[in-house]
């Protein structure tokens, strides 16, 4: 203890403990990867209340725009499985791998994208090119609405996957109707701290913005 000048084993229990100085948090490498104009929101609670994040537009994107490649680990076995994703698969030096992401340090944010349970609500398509999956926009999407991905034809047969899915049920909790407009719903990539507007987020951004 500097005040008293004891060598002492915990606190001082004449002056107290120290005050702790937390460090920030970083974000994870995927959530740094996101670009400007998305976003991702809290949709709903899984068992132990992991949350399943979505992706969303903050602005128009156009149709025919390519995001890629998506990154993860090359592996023969996958150890993260998510129904909500799309398993991924790629040809490499006449194997084929699983893109694997662990965790958000080993991927990027295409990583948060979920599947597509039909026609209407799929946004995007998912395919294989020079030995990377690239996902690329099928229509324009509009702002606050979900990227939704599901495999091209070719890259379905790769997968041995059928051309459109749909998913009959669910093992996934909804959040309680009350829940279901998170007060904060909108969350900066680069702090994680989140927002009841897009205004708010977009103003909030302007501050990192400065200090780089």
């Amino acid at each position: 203890c500097e005040d008293c000048g004891k060598s002492l084993i915990g606190e001082c229990k004449l002056h107290g403990p120290l005050i702790r100085a937390k460090d920030r948090v970083i974000p994870s490498r995927a959530r740094l990867t996101l670009p400007h104009y998305l976003t991702l929101r809290v949709l709903e609670l899984r068992a132990g209340n992991q949350q399943i994040l979505g992706v969303f537009a903050k602005k128009v994107i156009q149709k025919r725009t390519q995001f890629g490649p998506y990154v993860g680990q090359l592996s023969t076995k996958l150890t993260c499985y998510d129904e909500s994703r799309l398993v991924l698969q790629v040809l490499k030096d006449g194997g084929k791998y699983f893109l694997d992401t662990p965790n958000e340090d080993c991927g990027n944010w295409m990583m948060f994208v979920r599947l597509a349970r039909n026609q209407e609500e799929q946004t995007l398509v998912a395919y294989q090119h020079c030995g990377e999956v690239y996902f690329t926009t099928v229509k324009p999407i509009e702002p606050h609405t979900e990227l939704k991905v599901w495999y091209a034809a070719d890259y379905a047969k790769f997968m041995e996957a059928s051309a459109v899915f749909i998913k009959e049920e669910s093992d996934v909790c909804p959040l309680p109707p009350a829940a279901k407009e998170p007060i904060d719903p909108w969350i900066c990539s680069s702090c994680g701290s989140t927002f009841a507007t897009f205004a708010l987020l977009e103003s909030h951004q302007c501050i990192h913005k400065d200090r780089v």
